[in-house]
């Protein structure tokens, strides 16, 4: 069965469980009667909510329901076809626990309060002490949620203390495009998949994480053509069925293995001398690390690299020489296009903004830039980690359309679009997310100078690395006050102060930004349970009780809320208070005032009636002389990009030297942060699984998911196992310097791990792996490594059957 038939296989199954609904609605496929009468589903159009490739679903609803999903059809990102959490979307809604109402704790306990209450505590926590207040959110804000985050804590509190967990998934990769091009964000698209001869993934496992991608590359083998895939890995996985060549490498020394290539290309004389020339420099760290390092010339870099022999570097890393060889002959050959794709395992990485700068770096030496199918390409987890996180910049640092808070010229230009007065915005970064977390679990007579922390749309109690320090420090800290926003109990919700029950997806209007530079909208289909509400409205409304309580900030320069907006006929609509809402567009307003931001850097987005009636549009979106809207498929590229001056092949318009060239880097091999001994004689690595996304709260809900991998395990070789004497479903211990869990051994799963290795999951919140994770941060990025850690095993006393039973969710 080729991927293409497993997840039209997937699609009927998942289809009939998606009918089923225990509130008495008639069992009904996509498309089919789903009350019993004869009346069919009203079908809306709507991003996932799931990860970052961004597939258009159709949503059908009945009696205010969500009864149906199907994948759409005329969607360019997925072709109808959806991934098995994607055809179970919308059963996220309807968990039995949903919040409902605001939950303040008093006395240990969270106790119901109004809306009006739990706003007031929020904003007299502000008051007391704004620069004490910290907000943290994640790539699921969408880009008005983020947005208004955004300009409420730097345009109103002149405070650069917010941070999207993105910064714990795609941090490195942002570094690593913001240092090679001067800004942001693939330049390519998904149609390099379509196209390339080679597919490289760096440490990724697509067939599970990103499937619906994956699949456009073996349709293409079940069509007869020819395409190589190379896995270069840490552990076989789902992916490396489907490849030719598996390259398994020793944690960290990607860094070793990108080297040697480059090496190769030099020393073979195959590099592209061309295009070398033309449109590129050589760079190198500073030290301490910064983001722009300082030049280095053509021979510098040439004997900074000669050292990465293929025997030198498979004894770095056990990749045997010859396979460092084929990497080497196929990056120096022009008559192949080559696509790189990497994900977390280049990202969550002690590194990773040098192993991100590597890649690129190849793949510029060789000239396998510019055209479809040659493409470094990073993807991403979270349906809108580039739309909100990168694009609005709701990162510490960052403001709107690739600006920095500490560039002088870009503060005044947002001051000036937000209409505030000069010198509202800080010119002093914030905390990054690790560093926040770790003030706010610090006593304050200790340096921990965040006080109140307000969470949207994340789970930092089950995501954050090593959570006894960065999560579980809050308890016992009784001027510290955490507020969550969440549509389920988590963990996060289990040390909160007060409990914000909140719309998900669809119920609520939405636009998301997905890996491809694609922007995406949707409008409210169905209603919140009980009294739960919009994330949106809630920082309007808090900010709204700022304004009332006398905080200046709350004004521009014209005395206005800073949020004010007016209907069609110039009065003044109160979207602070929750029934007049949606009495307009709201997400539209603060869409289309966000736009101009993006002109900048030329991540021109699309105005918001264009989007209405696309399946998302890739920017930047230009207008045409006949009055319409082109999106751009290939940035720097003269026959696609727009902003490519006339004439020219590549021009990298925003270049770190303003020469429109990109920058070649050189970073060593580098040992990681934690590696095994004696006494943790263990490889650690964490990540995802296919029927779950991220922490598990909303998929842990979808019956058909939760029974197909009910809970976390520890992936183990069989010697190892043997060696300790552990039996296959054996629940054991898993030990670091930080904590401890337990979880049943899983032998020759559906991963396998080489001897000295083991691998877990961090879906389920009964067993959290992060307990026991690293967080040693990128010195650039800061994004922590979760990828490799030091660990040991050991019994227990106690096993259950693999894979036989998980934890019960609560009801």
């Amino acid at each position: 069965m080729n991927r293409r038939d497993f997840i039209k296989f997937s699609a009927m199954a998942a289809a009939t469980a998606m009918a089923r609904r225990k509130s008495g609605a008639a069992e009904a496929g996509p498309g089919e009667a789903s009350n019993g009468e004869g009346n069919s589903p009203e079908w809306h159009k709507a991003p996932c909510r799931f990860c970052g490739t961004g597939c258009h679903v159709r949503v059908g609803v009945q009696d205010g329901r969500v009864v149906a999903i199907q994948g759409d059809e005329k969607a360019d990102v997925n072709n109808g076809l959806l991934c098995v959490k994607g055809y179970h979307v919308g059963m996220i809604l309807y968990g039995k626990d949903r919040l409902t109402q605001p939950l303040l704790r008093e006395g240990g306990e969270l106790k119901p309060v109004s809306w009006d209450k739990a706003i007031d505590v929020i904003a007299k926590r502000i008051m007391e002490d704004p620069d004490a207040f910290g907000f943290y959110g994640s790539g699921q804000w969408t880009i008005p949620e983020g947005y208004v985050a955004q300009k409420l804590m730097k345009a109103g509190l002149s405070n650069n203390h917010i941070e999207p967990n993105a910064r714990l998934c795609m941090a490195s990769a942002v570094t690593g495009f913001v240092s090679t091009y001067g800004v942001d964000e693939p330049a390519g698209c998904y149609q390099d998949l379509d196209e390339c001869d080679v597919l490289i993934m760096w440490g990724n496992n697509p067939a599970e994480m990103h499937p619906v991608l994956f699949s456009r590359v073996i349709d293409r083998r079940s069509r007869g053509e020819k395409v190589r895939l190379i896995d270069i890995s840490t552990r076989r996985t789902r992916t490396t069925e489907f490849c030719q060549d598996y390259l398994e490498f020793r944690p960290q020394t990607d860094l070793a293995i990108a080297n040697g290539i480059a090496h190769l290309l030099i020393q073979n004389g195959t590099f592209d001398r061309e295009f070398v020339d033309r449109y590129c420099h050589f760079r190198q760290d500073t030290e301490p690390d910064s983001l722009f390092g300082k030049p280095m010339s053509f021979e510098e870099y040439r004997q900074a690299v000669a050292k990465y022999t293929p025997e030198y570097v498979e004894e770095l890393s056990g990749v045997p020489a010859e396979k460092i060889r084929m990497l080497g002959e196929l990056f120096g050959r022009r008559d192949l296009r080559i696509t790189s794709l990497w994900c977390m395992g280049m990202n969550q990485h002690s590194r990773g903004t040098a192993i991100n700068r590597l890649v690129h770096g190849i793949h510029l030496l060789s000239g396998h830039f510019g055209r479809p199918g040659d493409a470094p390409t990073s993807l991403t987890g979270q349906p809108s980690a580039c739309g909100t996180a990168r694009e609005v910049g709701t990162l510490a640092h960052a403001l709107p359309g690739g600006r920095l808070v500490a560039k002088e010229d870009h503060r005044r230009q947002c001051e000036k679009l937000w209409n505030v007065p000069e010198g509202r915005i800080s010119s002093k970064p914030g905390y990054h997310t690790v560093k926040l977390w770790e003030k706010f679990c610090t006593p304050t007579n200790q340096g921990g100078d965040i006080r109140t922390l307000f969470v949207q749309v994340t789970n930092p109690g089950q995501s954050l690395p090593n959570l006894h320090k960065h999560f579980r420090g809050k308890k016992g800290l009784e001027d510290k006050f955490l507020v969550v926003s969440e549509v389920y109990p988590s963990a996060s919700t289990e040390l909160a102060d007060l409990v914000l029950p909140a719309s998900l997806w669809v119920e609520k209007n939405g636009i998301f930004g997905n890996s491809e530079r694609r922007t995406q909208q949707w409008y409210k289909m169905v209603e919140p349970p009980g009294d739960a509400r919009d994330d949106c409205w809630m920082t309007i409304a808090i900010a709204r009780r700022l304004y009332e309580l006398g905080h200046s900030g709350m004004k521009d320069r014209d005395g206005q809320f800073i949020f004010a907006m007016k209907n069609d006929e110039g009065e003044e609509v109160p979207i602070w208070q929750w029934p007049h809402y949606y009495d307009i567009n709201v997400d539209k307003r603060l869409y289309e005032e966000y736009r101009p931001f993006t002109w900048m850097k030329h991540k021109n987005v699309a105005p918001y009636d264009e989007l209405v009636k696309a399946r998302g549009l890739r920017w930047p979106v230009v207008e045409t002389d006949d009055g319409g809207w082109r999106e751009t498929r290939f940035r720097f590229s003269g026959f696609d990009d727009p902003f490519v001056e006339e004439g020219k092949r590549i021009q990298f318009y925003h270049s770190v030297t303003k020469d429109d060239r990109a920058l070649i880097w050189f970073n060593p091999y580098e040992p990681a942060a934690e590696e095994p001994d004696k006494e943790f004689r263990y490889w650690l690595c964490t990540g995802r699984v296919l029927e779950h996304w991220h922490t598990g709260t909303m998929t842990m809900r979808v019956p058909p998911l939760r029974r197909s991998m009910p809970h976390a395990y520890i992936e183990m070789h069989p010697d190892d196992a043997a060696e300790e004497g552990f039996s296959n479903g054996e629940v054991i211990q898993l030990m670091t310097r930080r904590g401890q869990i337990e979880a049943p051994v899983w032998i020759e799963g559906r991963g396998r791990v080489p001897r000295g290795s083991l691998f877990v999951p961090f879906f389920d919140e009964h067993r959290l792996v992060n307990l026991v994770t690293l967080g040693a941060v990128c010195p650039i990025s800061k994004e922590p490594d979760y990828k490799k850690c030091a660990a040991k095993v050991g019994k227990v006393g106690s096993s259950t059957p693999a894979m036989a039973k998980g934890p019960e969710v609560r009801p």
